[in-house]
């Protein structure tokens, strides 16, 4: 099985939020995790944005350590091209378009896209996407 994983997944588990614990269970249910690179960009910049000081730097080392255990899709032309498309049908924010056009071309049946975000599980669906999450 391969599993997708959102920023909105993967944030918390850094510090208590609603539904962290059932995102720490879904993530530990795989063990081949994939996530795009925007990943890293969406979830320092949220660390820093609620964490300081030595926490901040516990959860940056957590999160460089989830990120080399996990496969990361680069965003590259392809990528790029397939969320403007998505962005443009499915009208959803630019980085969820990102992150749905990267699960999309690891062309997986039945993936599974972990996401705490009612918008991109509503798009992910549409994809075929086994959404889990929201």
């Amino acid at each position: 099985m391969t599993t997708y994983v959102d920023s909105s997944a993967l944030l918390k588990r850094y510090f208590p939020e609603p539904d962290s614990s059932v995102a720490d269970r879904l993530l530990l249910s795989d063990a081949v995790l994939v996530t795009s690179w925007v990943t890293l960009i969406e979830v320092q910049r949220n660390l820093a944005r609620v964490l300081k000081g030595a926490e901040l730097r516990d959860a940056k080392q957590q999160l460089a350590a989830d990120l080399d255990a996990m496969a990361l899709v680069a965003v590259d032309e392809a990528v790029c091209r397939a969320a403007a498309q998505i962005g443009e049908q499915l009208a959803v924010r630019s980085l969820d378009a990102i992150h749905l056009a990267s699960a999309q071309r690891l062309v997986i049946p039945g993936l599974r896209f972990v996401t705490f975000d009612l918008r991109q599980a509503q798009a992910g669906r549409s994809l075929g996407f086994t959404v889990l999450g929201s």
